[in-house]
């Protein structure tokens, strides 16, 4: 049987461009339309927000992900690129959203190249578990740079 779970956020007009949100979950902050649609430069867009809910959702999942296939990742960054399509009637659509993992690895005593299929596998369950790439039309393809190195380095400190 499913089960589901309700999130919540408020949002207020605060005049001309300019938005309130309040998360469920705590966080508010304002926001507005990007500058290339008469908003303001240095806040929160829906725009962003939309690359962005994809970009850690498909973070937190490969998170989970490594630890399932027993990964000693080292760090996780990656930039996310949204294509935003503007058809002449004005409509607008996020075509697709290209994610560029960068991942390092520490493979210790086992193979790289076993370490890295894991990494694969793991990258293939955070797209297909994510809740929010699971939830949106685009196209999201994820164009990773693995670094395998055999031991941990630790930095002083």
């Amino acid at each position: 049987m499913s089960r589901t779970a309700i999130y919540h956020t408020t949002v207020t007009w605060k005049g001309e461009h300019w938005g309130h949100m309040a998360m469920g979950n705590g966080p508010e902050m304002p926001f507005s339309a990007p500058p290339d649609a008469h908003g303001h430069p240095d806040v929160l867009t829906p725009e962003d927000a939309f690359v962005g809910a994809i970009n850690s959702c498909i973070m937190m999942m490969f998170l989970w992900a490594a630890k399932r296939f027993k990964l000693d990742l080292i760090s996780y960054s990656c930039r996310a690129e949204g294509t935003k399509q503007i058809e002449l009637d004005r409509t607008e659509i996020f075509t697709e959203v290209v994610l560029r993992p960068r991942i390092r690895v520490c493979a210790g005593d086992e193979i790289p190249e076993i370490v890295r299929t894991r990494v694969d596998k793991a990258l293939h369950s955070a797209e297909k578990y994510s809740l929010v790439a699971n939830s949106v039309k685009s196209a999201i393809h994820i164009e990773p740079e693995v670094e395998i190195i055999q031991e941990q380095v630790l930095f002083p400190g």
